[in-house]
């Protein structure tokens, strides 16, 4: 049993000490060799790593450099040339209020309508028509005798009104400013204020708003006064750019002084339409009041029934005439102003007045 005992270490001695030239010793001589080489790669891949970067570095350098230099130059350069600019004047702002039409940029004539319209008022032999429609759509026209002047019987109220609108947004005169009826303004003819003792006070609405529906002229002649009479208004007319329009005696004026053409009444109602006169706001309260003028014998006898209108009629013997602005039912919006030029306070001229609406409604109902 002993002996057994002391052969077991004599084999593990004679394993162990095996010769160095065995497989074990050449491996581990390898193995240094391989470490030497992966242990000096890493430092050969970081220093590339750092040159590149300091390539770059300096590169983006370079460039920062030379750009920052362009830009310095070109900005002393502006500085240079401004300084030998001269700056602005400084001007104040016209509000939009203030901006005045010069008639309207118009498209093409048509042709078909205004031959239409001749050959009706050939018909009739002693009256002279002035006729001026234009399609909003389109801007194309019919001028017919459109810039002669006309006396402008009760149609010079709706320059009037628009003046009125337009000292309104100018905060000069307020809706409800009262204005007092003075005997020296009272006018016959056609309204009801006349009727009333002097000294009785209406509201500045009240007041345009008879002056336009009823046609009062008592109205119209207090509302001349409270926008600075007849020679100021005159005046804003012609800023507009109204070249016929003018107001030479107060209302009635039966006997045709104060003047008007159909192109100054239908220019007039487009630039309120378009708010380069007045505001949205009052151009909308104006129209509303035109749509409520009581006398509908005229233009509106040629609409059909679903058509809407705001207008202003005039009636002189020597004169009728109506304007307005026209919204079809399909969509379509055209101005037209009519003046005749009758003798004697012929009937025919509204019989006249009615057919060219009838046609121009017609026509403009079938184009697109």
């Amino acid at each position: 049993m002993n002996k057994s005992l002391n052969s077991q270490p004599t084999k593990i001695k004679n394993y162990t000490t095996t010769s160095p030239k065995s497989r074990p010793r050449k491996r581990k001589t390898k193995t240094k060799k391989r470490g030497l080489f992966y242990q000096l790669r890493p430092l050969f891949v970081i220093l590339l790593l750092l040159v590149r970067t300091l390539v770059i570095v300096v590169g983006i350098s370079t460039i920062l450099g030379t750009s920052l230099s362009i830009v310095n130059n070109y900005n002393s350069s502006l500085v240079e040339e401004n300084q030998n600019i001269d700056p602005p004047e400084e001007t104040e702002a016209e509000p939009h209020l203030d901006t005045f039409f010069s008639g309207v940029a118009l498209n093409q004539k048509i042709a078909a309508l205004e031959n239409k319209i001749n050959d009706l008022a050939a018909t009739y032999n002693q009256l002279e028509p002035g006729v001026f429609l234009v399609d909003l759509d389109n801007n194309n026209y019919v001028n017919i005798q459109a810039g002669t002047p006309f006396a402008s019987a009760s149609t010079i109220k709706v320059p009037i009104l628009v003046a009125l609108f337009q000292d309104i947004d100018r905060g000069k005169v307020s809706l409800d400013e009262m204005l007092v009826m003075r005997e020296n303004l009272i006018a016959g003819g056609s309204g009801n204020i006349q009727y009333e003792e002097p000294g009785k006070q209406y509201s500045v609405l009240e007041t345009a708003t008879k002056m336009i529906v009823i046609s009062d002229n008592t109205a119209t002649n207090m509302l001349i006064e409270r926008l600075g009479g007849a020679d100021v208004l005159n005046q804003r007319f012609l800023e507009w750019g109204l070249a016929a329009t003018i107001i030479n005696n107060p209302l009635p004026d039966l006997t045709g002084t104060n003047k008007t053409s159909p192109e100054d009444l239908s220019n007039l109602l487009i630039a309120v339409e378009e708010g380069k006169l007045i505001s949205l706001r009052s151009r909308d309260r104006l129209l509303e009041i035109m749509r409520g003028t009581r006398t509908n014998t005229l233009l509106p006898e040629g609409l059909e029934k679903e058509a809407n209108i705001a207008h202003k009629t005039g009636d002189i013997r020597s004169v009728l005439g109506d304007a307005g602005i026209v919204d079809m039912p399909n969509g379509k919006r055209y101005v037209i102003s009519v003046l005749v030029n009758r003798p004697d306070n012929d009937p025919k001229a509204k019989e006249l007045i009615q057919k060219i609406s009838d046609i121009a409604y017609q026509h403009l109902k079938r184009s697109k």
